[in-house]
Parts: structure tokens; C-alpha cells; sequence
């Protein structure tokens, strides 16, 4: 089936592609994925777009139409523009601290002092700089609190410290007000299981969670409101999320594009959508080593093709049992590939390549080429 697919691709590709590396979409496929997620999800637990890992706004539309939600995350300050211009209910939350320099010239650029903006913090030096600006642009600034639920990237590891984050909150109400908290957890995926097993660890950084919670509730109560933001997740914990969560936003993006980095047992219901199409400039009947010609008189069990590009990050996936070559090296200008030698190609035919992450591969690309029905519809990135 992927065989035949990949051979209809090359056909349409040869008719109506541009002869140039491009990045496709396949849109039936990116639509089964946003259906199954939307599916899954409850009324509790709102779904929120990460940005980086859908770095287009047709993409973004599109799962946006499908599950009912401008909620955004956002790693990317000049992000920000493209989703304010295109969703006029947007909430954005902030998916890393940034620098407050990088905060001021934003506020210089804006118009828009009202827009719902949730900026992350992660300690009280960075809260300080943040008060700091809101109190000279005379705003209020909403405040998420990144808390480390086992990740150990940063963020609030101990009571106190999240205490006295709050308290500067509470002393500060005319230009702070706390938004939610935010509880990255990928480590729950990727830990060993010698280590420690993923229900264990989801079970511990849902606790840990929790204990943040508890103490809004009862020691700063005054900051405590119903429309608090509790963000968790990313797309290798979506699942366990689902089926229970300290969180009522619930943060995913790659999974619904399905890049090789998110081949995990639990989204093995989704689909990859997104695939590198790059034409072949070179065929040769077997590799040819520099300095190594006495090789070439030995049986060859490869082809060697040189293609358009190459060494992105991401897998060549067909032809079928193609690799790159070990010893003549890799290259992002001409990268040579191994190709069974059974396997009928010429030059001007394609290879395909799947992504490892999609926030890797987009930005690489100015435009993105959705494929429906043999036909491509040409969509923007956002390559800032």
C-alpha cells in the first residue's frame, strides 16, 4: 500500500511539483489524526495547539476548526503576530520563558495591550524583571507558573519558592495576576522503564501537580479562580492524560502529524501526515569511494543515487531498505543514498523522507504542499 502510494506521489510530484526538495502534507491523513484526537478528549480537559510543531497557519486552522479552540502554545515570540492576526479569541500561553528583553520589544511592537497573554515564569528574579516592565508600561500582566513535575528542566522544584512567587503576586495585583500553572512532563515517555516504569511516573508527576494546586487553594486563596489555567501534557503523555488528569489544558501539536519521534505504543492509532519529497539528480550502478577504487570490482548490492538536499532530520523511508552511506558520508547540498539494486528509479524520479520532529523540519521550508485528491495546494510556513 505505501509502495503504491509513494509511486502515485512520484507521478503527481514529476506533473505539478517544483523539481526542488518540498514538504508535504497529507491532508486525509492529518484529517484522520485530528478526528481520533478530537474523539478522546473530554469536556474538562481543553485542548491547546503547540505552535512550534504545526508552524503553519493553514495547519493550525485546520485542527483549530476541529476540536473548537484558539488556545495556542507558543515558543516563539514572533509567532505570536501570525495568531493574533488569525484568531481573534486567541489565548496564548507561553511554552518557555522568555528573555525580558525579548518581552519589551514585543510590548514596543504591539498595539495591543489587551490581548490574553500568558507569560511563563519560572523564578522570582524572572517575575521581578516582568513586575518591572508592567509597572513602566503601566499593565497587567498574566503570570503562568512553570512547576517541574519530574522533568528537571527548570521551573519550580520546592514549596517555598513557590510561595514566595505568589506572594509577589498577591503583593503586586495591579500588574500581576496568576493565570494557571504549567507541568511539562516528556520525561514520563522517555525514561528508561529499568528505570521507572510510565504509569509510575505519570502517576508521580500528577501528585506532584496536585500539591501545587493544594496550595493556591488554601494558603493564597484570593488568587485562586475558576478559570485557572493547569496546563500539562505534550504529546507522548496526550493519552494518560485523557483518561486522568490533574489538568484542565492539555498542550499537543506533533502527534498530530505523526513524525518518527512519536512512534510510541499508545498514539499507534495516528497516522504520519508529513513526508520530505526530493528529487533524484544522479543515478550511479553501484557507490564509488574516493581513493577506495579497488571496491569497485566486488559485488554490489546497491545502486547509489544523489538527490536534492539531504541530511535533514529525518529517515528515508523509500525506495524501500535505502540508507545512507556509511563511509562516504552525509551532505546537506548532494547526499548520497544506497538504493537496492532491484529497484527501478532514473533521475528526475523522487525519494521520500519521514521527519523525526515536524518543529525541525518546518522551518526549513517556506511552504508547505498539501496533497488531497492528486493535487497540491500550496501552503505558507511561519519561518521566523
Amino acid at each position: 500500500m505505501q509502495s503504491n502510494y509513494f509511486q502515485q506521489l512520484t507521478q503527481d510530484l514529476k506533473q505539478q511539483g517544483t523539481g526542488t526538495p518540498q514538504l508535504i502534507l497529507d491532508v486525509k491523513t492529518y484529517q484522520h489524526n485530528l478526528d481520533y484526537v478530537q474523539s478522546l478528549l473530554s469536556a474538562q480537559l481543553k485542548p491547546r495547539l503547540v505552535v512550534k510543531s504545526l508552524a503553519s497557519i493553514q495547519l493550525l486552522k485546520l485542527a483549530s476548526e476541529k476540536m473548537n479552540t484558539q488556545r495556542f502554545m507558543v515558543f516563539h515570540l514572533p509567532h505570536i503576530a501570525k495568531i493574533l492576526q488569525t484568531f481573534d479569541q486567541a489565548d496564548i500561553l507561553l511554552g518557555k520563558p522568555m528573555p525580558i528583553r525579548a518581552v519589551e520589544l514585543f510590548y514596543q511592537t504591539t498595539a495591543q495591550y489587551d490581548i490574553h497573554i500568558q507569560w511563563l515564569i519560572d523564578d522570582v528574579e524572572r517575575l521581578q524583571q516582568y513586575l518591572q516592565l508592567a509597572q513602566r508600561l503601566n499593565i497587567r500582566l498574566h503570570v503562568n507558573i512553570e512547576i517541574d513535575v519530574g522533568l528537571h528542566r527548570g521551573g519550580v522544584q520546592k514549596s517555598q519558592q513557590f510561595v514566595a512567587l505568589l506572594k509577589l503576586i498577591q503583593l503586586h495585583s495591579r500588574h500581576l495576576k496568576l493565570s494557571g500553572l504549567m507541568g511539562y512532563d516528556a520525561h514520563v515517555a522517555k525514561l528508561p522503564k529499568i528505570i521507572k516504569s510510565p504509569e509510575k511516573s505519570y502517576q508521580q508527576s500528577q501528585q506532584t501537580y496536585q500539591q501545587y494546586k493544594a496550595i493556591i487553594q488554601q494558603k493564597f486563596s484570593d488568587l485562586w479562580h475558576e478559570s485557572l489555567c493547569f496546563n500539562g501534557g505534550g504529546s507522548p503523555t496526550f493519552m494518560q492524560h485523557c483518561q486522568q488528569s490533574e489538568c484542565n489544558d492539555l498542550a499537543f501539536g506533533s502527534m498530530l502529524l505523526k513524525p518518527s519521534d512519536f512512534d510510541l505504543g499508545n498514539l499507534s492509532a495516528l497516522k504520519c501526515a508529513l513526508w520530505i519529497a526530493t528529487p533524484v539528480l544522479k543515478v550511479l550502478p553501484y557507490s564509488q569511494l574516493p581513493g577506495l577504487e579497488v571496491l569497485n570490482h566486488l559485488p554490489h548490492h546497491y545502486q547509489a543515487l544523489f538527490v536534492y538536499g539531504g541530511y535533514w532530520r529525518a529517515d528515508y523511508i523509500y525506495p524501500e531498505k535505502s540508507q545512507s552511506h556509511l563511509l562516504y558520508g552525509r551532505s546537506s547540498n548532494q547526499e548520497m543514498l544506497q538504493v537496492p539494486k532491484q529497484f527501478e528509479i532514473a533521475v528526475d524520479d523522487y525519494v521520500f523522507l519521514r521527519p523525526q520532529q515536524s518543529e525541525a523540519i518546518i522551518p526549513q521550508f517556506a511552504k508547505f504542499y498539501a496533497y488531497e485528491q492528486r493535487k497540491f495546494e500550496v501552503w505558507e510556513t511561519c519561518r521566523e
